[in-house]
């Protein structure tokens, strides 16, 4: 073999080289080839403006096992990697840099903050994606795309004038989500709501012309400066007398009437409200049935503007101060309740947000939120875990027109052009810019100022990425995709924009599954989170504990669409099963090169601890692959752990060490092949979790493959399937494992050799311990070890274990408590007794036989019979102490 490991698993010393010779050799990278199947993951592009955080490493460790192992399975394995603009959070960022230095935006003027920005893009841009290379992910980084390049800009002014042009993207007042300090509209889905403390300011507005008056209610007294009307309900006896009434509008002094709405509750308040239609969603649309005036009374900053009166330039909260003071002074104001309820806030910048009425670009939604829906129910898309299928069809089926405009400079400039001299509104690509206004002939035009939703460019993402609206070869050989994988908190944002664009513009679904994890939390279960202090930077973990570690400690327990939680104590344990792979690999290496390992082997030439082994590594292959087809991540792993830390180090190299160490032993070549065989099949399951170390493992174990994520994935073979033998050696390990229980409680050490008598009186039990004499007496810590179908000549000071169908005797006459041995068969008895009580109860339970089924009751009935014989013998056992 001629290489070797170092004797100290050091992840530093690897993981960088390995990862330089998998760029070097282009193993990430995929091409259009008919001949075999294509697999596609478009990985959910993160922003420009942060660094490498747990969700994102959970994120890309999830999308690299998954395109990892099929690229092992010979499919055509693509992994587009990339960036996203993040328009506001990332101009937020900019406007902070330059005021540290001192210059505003707003002087730079729109070329020179777009200029700023770009510069950062360039210096913080790069930062996650190389980030994202140090926990391995295998993304072809040829086919790196940014939401802003240009085929992705391209696309975007594709769809905004093909939607436009099919009468689905429109300009129109509506009530928008306004962000005072961002200064531009946000979406539904960017809106947080938490609860505040408020109030509720009860006002008397007078009836014109009469003594009385109408009392409302309002948690935003600074708006009653925008009334228009109040509503009463059609129905209320109380107010029908008042309809078509005007009331005097306190402090504006203005009149405004009285109108009858369906929209108001009667048993709500006092049943009368205030309509303020500019400034609240569900008054605009009374307003609209009532032909009211909208009555803007806020600037973008939220102070109050000119129509405010004496309290325009004020701020919003401090208006209000202003405005109860004042009602109160001229006695209209009744009363001040204490009031908890929701406040929406923006999730950038955590800001209250105030809905504002302006002139917004949208997109018609009901037509397009349509295929989107019927994809879901007809089963050409599925949640994985499905319970997220409510919270996708639940944003649908509510859908309101998507507000795409933002008032921005950062991101996709909206291509709509207006006449300098008519306002004519012109939409074109930029190479089809207008030059005469189609209406008057004029030469001049604006373009829009807005910017698109940040979320427009990436909803286009899994086929804008792949050259659309070019029709490629990628494009047409990769897409749809297979498999989307994010996290819970963007199926709004993302997922559903994604599937509707898909349909509309590729009519095809862009992806067939979605895998959906939740978030990383900290040991307490608390979000990772600034304010809190309890961000834990994966590249920190990196740096003490290597890439594998850390992959390993997020997929560990995982369960898809569920929070987990981040212990250190879970990535020392990890680290700790890198290190037992590597000290095992090392080991067999050792062996290994002290002879010659054939290619192939005679399988009947393997030892029944052979067969057990390499059965066991079959059928694990079988079970991962089917747990990872399933997007069972975590139990998958968890297989391939417990198969390496306790099936072949633990048990399976402690057996074959005797053989090992013995030159004469004629079954040494069946144990080589054995070892290096299930080894290099237990790397090629471990590597989609574990990259770094199973590369380099393989790569100096043997020489034939250059790379263990080019060689092909471990499928089940049938002539490895060695039932009996599975069987047998379990038996044996039941042996050693009750051995050890006892030598244990009775604090015997390992060093301490003795006799061990095996009685049976089945020939075929006695049979599995002669075959596995050797390894048994190793395990089992035997001086020597004795078989025989009965009790003849055991001294009645020895210990015994009981398993199926035989006892297991050690005369430790000299160490033994007979007393001791006497409590602890007792308590065997009376757990025998718990247990056979338990299948006897339901054996004899009608209602379970007539409704489990048959391979249940089969394998109750299998227990009654173990149990019972293992009775009889504790009880032989007793009263041979007891006599």
């Amino acid at each position: 073999m001629g290489k070797e490991l170092e004797k100290n698993y050091d992840p530093k010393a690897i993981e960088n080289k390995l990862y330089e010779k998998w760029l070097n050799k282009k193993y990430f990278s995929a091409k259009v080839d008919k001949k075999k199947k294509p697999f596609t993951i478009v990985m959910p592009p993160p922003n420009i403006t942060g660094k490498l955080h747990m969700g994102h490493a959970l994120d890309n460790t999830l999308q690299d096992i998954l395109i990892r192992f099929k690229r092992m399975q010979g499919y055509e394995a693509l992994w587009i990697p990339g960036t996203d603009h993040a328009s506001i959070s990332t101009e937020v960022k900019v406007i902070n840099k330059l005021k540290e230095e001192g210059i505003d935006k707003r002087e730079l003027g729109r070329e020179g903050f777009l200029k700023a920005t770009w510069e950062w893009k360039e210096e913080y841009g790069n930062t996650i994606t190389s980030q994202l290379k140090k926990i391995g992910s295998s993304c072809d980084w040829d086919r790196e795309r940014f939401t802003m390049d240009e085929g992705c800009s391209k696309a975007v002014e594709e769809v905004f004038v093909n939607l436009y042009n099919r009468g689905y993207i429109y300009k129109g007042s509506r009530i928008i989500n306004w962000c005072p300090v961002c200064q531009t509209s946000i979406s539904d889905a960017e809106v947080e709501h938490e609860e505040q403390a408020g109030h509720f300011w009860h006002i008397k507005y007078p009836i014109v012309g009469t003594d009385e008056f109408v009392e409302i209610a309002t948690t935003r007294p600074e708006t009653l400066l925008g009334d228009s009307a109040v509503a009463v309900h059609p129905d209320d006896e109380r107010y029908g007398h008042l309809i078509g009434k005007m009331v005097m509008l306190p402090l504006v002094n203005k009149e405004i009437p009285v109108v009858a709405d369906t929209y108001v509750d009667k048993e709500f308040g006092t049943g009368v409200v205030k309509i303020t239609p500019a400034h609240d969603p569900n008054d605009f649309e009374v307003g609209k049935r009532h032909n009211l005036p909208e009555i803007n009374v806020m600037n973008d900053d939220a102070t109050i503007n000119e129509l405010g009166g004496k309290y325009a330039g004020m701020d919003r909260y401090e208006a209000r101060k202003a405005i109860v003071a004042d009602l109160d002074a001229l006695g209209l104001l009744v009363e001040v309740e204490d009031h908890t309820h929701n406040v929406g806030t923006h999730d950038r910048c955590k800001t209250t947000v105030e809905p504002l009425i302006k002139q917004q670009w949208f997109v018609k939604m009901e037509e397009l939120a349509k295929p989107a829906i019927e994809a879901l129910k007809n089963g050409d898309l599925e949640f994985v875990p499905d319970r997220f299928d409510k919270t996708y069809l639940h944003w649908l089926e509510n859908i309101r027109d998507w507000c795409i405009s933002r008032q921005l400079w950062w991101g996709h400039r909206i291509p709509a052009y207006y006449c300098d001299k008519c306002g004519e509104v012109v939409i074109a690509r930029e190479s089809e810019k207008p030059t005469v206004c189609p209406k008057c002939g004029h030469d001049h035009f604006t373009q829009d100022e807005d910017t698109l939703d940040t979320w427009f460019s990436s909803a286009l993402w899994p086929f804008s990425t792949l050259g659309w609206p070019e029709k490629t070869e990628e494009l047409e050989y990769f897409y749809p995709t297979d498999v989307l994988v994010t996290g819970y908190d963007i199926i709004f944002f993302w997922v559903i924009r994604m599937v509707f664009s898909g349909y509309e513009h590729m009519k095809q679904v862009p992806f067939h599954k979605v895998l959906i994890h939740g978030l990383v939390r900290d040991s307490e279960g608390r979000k990772m989170s600034k304010s809190l202090g309890n961000g834990i930077d994966p590249l920190e973990v990196i740096d003490n504990y290597g890439a594998d570690a850390l992959r390993l400690t997020l997929i560990t327990g995982n369960a898809p669409g569920n929070d987990m939680r981040f212990y250190q104590e879970r990535v020392e344990a990890s680290r700790n099963f890198a290190n037992k792979v590597w000290n095992a690999s090392r080991f067999i290496m050792m062996n290994i090169e002290k002879a010659e390992v054939s290619e192939t082997i005679d399988l009947s030439t393997l030892t029944q601890a052979d067969k057990w082994i390499l059965s066991k590594v079959n059928t694990l292959a079988k079970d991962v692959t089917d747990n990872l087809d399933k997007f069972e991540l975590g139990i998958a792993v968890q297989k391939i752990y417990d198969f390496i830390w306790e099936e072949f180090c633990d048990w399976y190299i402690e057996m074959v060490k005797p053989r090992l160490y013995n030159d004469e032993d004629e079954t040494k070549a069946a144990v080589l092949w054995t070892l290096k065989t299930v080894l290099i099949n237990s790397l090629k399951l471990l590597h989609p979790y574990m990259p770094f170390i199973t590369e380099e493992i393989f790569c100096t174990l043997q020489d034939k493959e250059e790379s263990i994520m080019i060689s092909s994935w471990p499928e089940y073979k049938e002539e490895w399937n060695f039932a009996a033998d599975e069987e047998s050696v379990e038996t044996i390990k039941t042996a050693v494992k009750g051995i050890r229980n006892v030598r244990s409680e009775m604090n015997v050490p390992p060093s301490k050799k003795a006799t061990v008598i095996v009685v049976s009186e089945n020939e075929k039990v006695r049979k599995i311990f002669d075959d596995s004499r050797v390894f048994f007496a190793t395990l089992g810590y035997a001086s020597e070890v004795k078989i025989q179908a009965n009790n003849e000549g055991i001294s009645s000071d020895a210990v015994s274990t009981v398993i199926h169908d035989a006892s297991i005797y050690m005369p430790f006459a000299e160490l033994v408590d007979i007393e001791k041995e006497i409590e602890r068969l007792e308590k065997e008895k009376a757990r025998l007794d718990g247990e056979l009580k338990r299948v006897q109860g339901m054996l004899s339970n009608e209602r379970f036989v007539s409704k489990a089924p048959q391979a249940k009751i089969d394998e109750e009935k299998a227990k009654l019979e173990k149990y019972t014989n293992m009775m009889e013998q504790v009880v032989e056992r007793l009263n041979h102490f007891k006599a």
